[in-house]
């Protein structure tokens, strides 16, 4: 049985009132009432204290408002949430952003909210209106988001007299630097795949751009493709280099870390949530750097990857004005400084404020200037085809010689996938 939680927030908003924090005027309007109903796959406790921390002040600046909300475990809620957008559905419910929204968008069961989207907003949440729009209409708001991109070892790049590189010869000459005094460029677990996964999406990314990028997710161009076959290349020219740490198919992607820790490899191409480890593991924000993927052709734009967790009302909600209202107050840019500051994230809107953290500030910065946004491959493809996407990754790390036979596979997968 999933584990799922159910607590009506009228209590809960008595006792967590910000100090100082007014209402948004975003979420201002004519009184809420009846009865809200909110399901959160939020169940881990740092973001399910955030969001009940959102709701109970929502709830204080509507007290003719009855909230409840259900929290289910997220595994669970991934296989749940056709069933419930489909028959009870709630008013309000979380997810994701990009092509991980788009089956719920084509059967009809997320409401269009694009009358939310004015001009205010689409400035404020412009870096992700592109991952809530679909045929034209925007269909849920983001409320978080984080950078992935390269964590480096400051100290060993100053000790071989290296720089952040912007272009992908750049990229290739200091790893060939590091490789020449017995450090490898990149530590990578690719044990459970995933990993493998951020390597294509940057690489693909800057190699063929952001919407051919979506295009490939979606299943409209075949894996066979010239342009694709060019990702692969590019990628080949850091594995011939034997850029990698050895044998990483038998390491997570925590299991990998002491390799930068030791000072064995001097990079991680990861999202923001390595940081932490990183500390705990000694090392210091002096020892530490990040800079952007760098260009490979300078035609295309920089977009980046930056996973999007989002609110939306279902179809069949039954108080579609308090959960619009409740959109209203997710977006608001004084919200979301409040809600990342507890998860540790960044805001969407580009009005919100961050905590004075080196890592934030920089991922802050560089997905608000974002050409486009990614999701991740195993959120912007289908289950079926992001599976066998990984496991091609993966196997051409280590064999990159199979890559016809790769592509091939990956081709007769779409073919039946989409």
């Amino acid at each position: 049985m999933p584990s799922v939680t159910k607590t009506t927030l009228a209590v809960l908003a008595a006792t967590t009132m910000l100090a100082g924090a007014a209402a948004p005027a975003a979420a201002q309007g004519e009184p809420l009432t009846g009865e809200l109903r909110i399901f959160l796959d939020t169940s881990n406790p740092a973001p399910r204290a955030a969001m009940e921390g959102m709701i109970a002040r929502f709830q204080e600046m509507h007290p003719d408002l009855e909230i409840e909300t259900t929290i289910i475990d997220r595994e669970a809620y991934k296989t749940q949430l056709r069933n419930f957008l489909s028959a009870n559905a709630p008013d309000v419910a979380t997810w994701h952003a990009g092509n991980r929204m788009a089956p719920y968008v084509e059967a009809g069961l997320f409401e269009d909210v694009s009358d939310l989207w004015d001009e205010e907003m689409s400035r404020d949440l412009a870096s992700t209106k592109g991952s809530m729009t679909m045929d034209g209409k925007q269909w849920g708001v983001p409320y978080t988001y984080y950078q992935w991109g390269v964590y480096y070892r400051e100290d060993l790049f100053a000790q071989y007299g290296l720089s952040e590189p912007e272009t992908w010869d750049d990229f290739k000459a200091n790893c060939q630097t590091l490789l020449d005094n017995g450090v490898k460029c990149f530590a990578i677990g690719t044990k459970f795949l995933w990993t493998a996964a951020g390597w294509f999406d940057y690489i693909n990314l800057r190699t063929n751009g952001y919407e051919f990028h979506m295009d490939l997710t979606a299943g409209r161009v075949p894996w066979t493709d010239e342009r694709v076959r060019a990702t692969f290349a590019n990628w080949r020219e850091l594995i011939d280099m034997n850029a990698y740490i050895d044998n990483h198919t038998s390491y997570s992607w925590q299991e990998a870390l002491p390799f930068m820790v030791q000072g064995d490899a001097a990079m991680y191409l990861m999202g923001n949530f390595v940081v932490a480890p990183l500390r705990e593991a000694g090392l210091s924000d002096d020892q530490l750097g990040f800079f952007q993927f760098p260009a490979i052709d300078p035609e295309r734009q920089m977009a980046e990857e930056a996973p999007t967790d989002t609110f939306h009302i279902p179809a069949q909600a039954q108080n579609k004005d308090a959960a619009r209202a409740f959109l209203r107050y997710v977006a608001d840019a004084e919200n979301q400084t409040i809600i990342n500051a507890e998860l540790g994230q960044l805001p969407v809107n580009a009005r919100a404020t961050i905590e004075d953290d080196e890592f934030l500030n920089e991922g802050f910065a560089m997905l608000s200037a974002a050409q486009g946004l990614a999701q991740f491959f195993d959120r912007d493809a289908p289950a079926e085809m992001a599976k066998a996407g990984m496991e091609g990754f993966q196997e051409f790390m280590v064999r990159p010689d199979n890559v016809d036979a790769i592509l091939e596979r990956l081709e007769r997968v779409r073919q039946r996938v989409y």
